[in-house]
């Protein structure tokens, strides 16, 4: 079950349905993703969704596997410095951009709606945590975890439970911020997220200036929004600045 993957051929018809969804989540939210919405949006029938995937919890499914290899994707054009906790905070500025692009997608790949559809069925088990689509986006991240206890700038730890922590702490401020809860902040990046980096760092070892002007760093390359290695990013991370 751990390497159950629900996600649809290219340019078939499931994949259609797929992208049907994602694109009703980005405009309208998760009321509108009802088999009929969905064939209607596809420009298919609404058989079609019974079909290919039996239901909506299966056709969410596979939308959250979609959202999983997108985010592995974004994951992977994230260039390799060597600073291993610039190229760590890189990954969380990378995650908090396409959760914010698509905040309802995010919801269903995370299990943050109380939609019911969003709901595993009672004899069946979440698996948005354990797809091989989440684990291969998932693995990036222990990887660059691993370099950083590699690197000697902290003290050992199982990168498996370095990655945890940092998977809790990114996403537990992209929730809270896609929930407005650091709107009175002028930029929530620059006094949220980048001080818990830091602390986050400094807690495994790090000392505090370095941990600093890294996740400085990683925020003048890849800014609050923009794709990892783009625009000014790109010069930077190639003179090794």
């Amino acid at each position: 079950m751990g390497e159950t993957s629900s996600v649809p051929v290219p340019g078939s018809v499931p994949e259609r349905l797929v992208l049907a969804t994602v694109g009703l989540l980005a405009e309208q939210g998760p009321s509108a993703i009802k088999a009929r919405t969905v064939a209607s949006s596809a420009g298919l029938s609404t058989m079609v969704v019974y079909h290919h995937f039996g239901g909506i919890p299966e056709l969410v499914r596979a939308v959250a596997d979609h959202g999983f290899i997108e985010l592995g994707t974004a994951f992977s054009r994230v260039p390799e410095t060597e600073d291993p906790v610039v190229d760590l905070f890189a990954l969380a500025l990378t995650c908090r951009r396409l959760a914010r692009a698509n905040p309802h997608l995010y919801d269903l790949m995370f299990g943050l709606s109380t939609r019911s559809t969003y709901r595993p069925l009672e004899s069946d088990v979440r698996l948005s945590g354990h797809s091989l689509a989440f684990r291969e986006a998932y693995a990036r991240v222990i990887h660059a975890c691993a370099r950083l206890e590699s690197s000697g700038r902290i003290e050992p730890h199982a990168p498996e439970v370095v990655a945890a922590q940092l998977w809790s702490y990114v996403h537990g401020y992209i929730t809270l911020e896609l929930g407005e809860h650091f709107a009175e902040f002028d930029d929530a990046v620059l006094q949220v997220m980048l001080p818990m980096g830091v602390n986050f760092a400094v807690g495994l070892g790090d000392t505090r200036e370095l941990a600093q002007a890294s996740h400085e760093r990683a925020v003048r390359l890849y800014g609050s929004d923009q794709p990892a290695g783009s625009s000014a990013g790109e010069s930077e991370v190639a003179s090794g600045a």
